[in-house]
């Protein structure tokens, strides 16, 4: 794997920002961190880049302790933080140019062409930028064809919904490449879209973790009856609410028992649509979130 939790926590006293993170992530893979603000997601990309000492447990990348070996791990690594500090006095070509040299890493090829597709203007003083600028040069940045994970953190802020597409679908592009990437959202269509696996994080504890191709079989269904009946024992069937005759309910199951069953029944209503990332969201958190 080329990242990889053990038992990863950051406590501060009794109060745990992150408990216990268990997670991997190989190459050529999309991981989709979610959860509220406060659930954990920043501590835990901070200590993964080792800018926060774990409280126990570790974060290893290539092998190398992300606190304990640092260095080596963040060679590995480009990365886009929540807040952005970027060089005021660099234009952002220069830019550029100077943290590729930093990591003795190729200027990308396709510079000119990325800079069309962000829609900015790269030798334009990052000092004249608006912040929206800034942060387009920060993910031309992050988008690093060379670097073997990308990390982010809450990427589509303050994009607008062209420039969401557009990076959405440089995370694709960069998992085609083969390279892994990792990142923290609230915006659950985004995740759908991209990833390949997602993790739930709860008040600093990862209480969901699914492959999106699991989640795309799993199916909600709405029933309407005309009199009352018994819900079987199906494999992968789970009764959500029951309103009198009107019945909620999730499926995780082959489809010849489930429609087998529904045939039967003297229905006055049906629907049946893909379960989606908001009904597993929803239940860990809440309508409210």
């Amino acid at each position: 794997m080329l990242l990889q939790t053990q038992d990863l926590s950051k406590c501060y006293g009794d109060f745990y920002a992150l408990r216990s993170l268990n997670m991997h992530i190989a190459p050529g893979e999309v991981y989709g961190l979610l959860g509220p603000n406060g659930a954990g997601k920043s501590t835990a990309l901070r200590l993964i880049m080792g800018f926060l000492q774990p409280s126990s447990g570790k974060a290893l990348i290539a092998n190398h302790d992300c606190w304990a070996d640092g260095v080596a791990a963040r060679k590995k690594i480009a990365y886009l933080p929540g807040e952005l500090r970027l060089y005021e006095n660099m234009s952002g070509r220069q830019l550029v140019n100077f943290l590729s040299g930093l990591r003795n890493r190729p200027v990308r090829p396709d510079l000119n062409k990325m800079a069309s597709i962000f829609d900015i203007d790269i030798d334009t003083p990052m000092a004249n930028m608006s912040s929206g600028m800034k942060r387009k040069v920060a993910l031309l940045l992050v988008l690093d064809p060379y670097a073997e994970l990308i990390i982010m953190d809450e990427p589509t802020n303050t994009l607008d919904p062209t420039m969401r597409t557009a990076l959405l679908d440089e995370v694709k592009a960069a998992k085609n490449r083969g390279q892994a990437v990792f990142f923290s959202s609230h915006v659950l269509s985004e995740v759908e879209t991209v990833c390949d696996r997602i993790g739930v994080l709860r008040k600093g504890q990862l209480v969901h973790q699914q492959s999106m191709s699991d989640l795309a079989s799993g199916r909600r269904i709405r029933l309407r009856l005309a009199r009352d009946t018994t819900i079987p024992d199906l494999s992968g069937l789970l009764l959500v609410r029951k309103e009198e005759t009107l019945l909620h309910l999730e499926h995780n199951g082959g489809l010849e028992p489930l429609m087998g069953w529904i045939g039967k029944l003297d229905l006055l209503e049906l629907s049946i649509e893909p379960l989606g990332l908001d009904s597993i969201y929803r239940k860990i958190h809440g309508d409210g979130v």
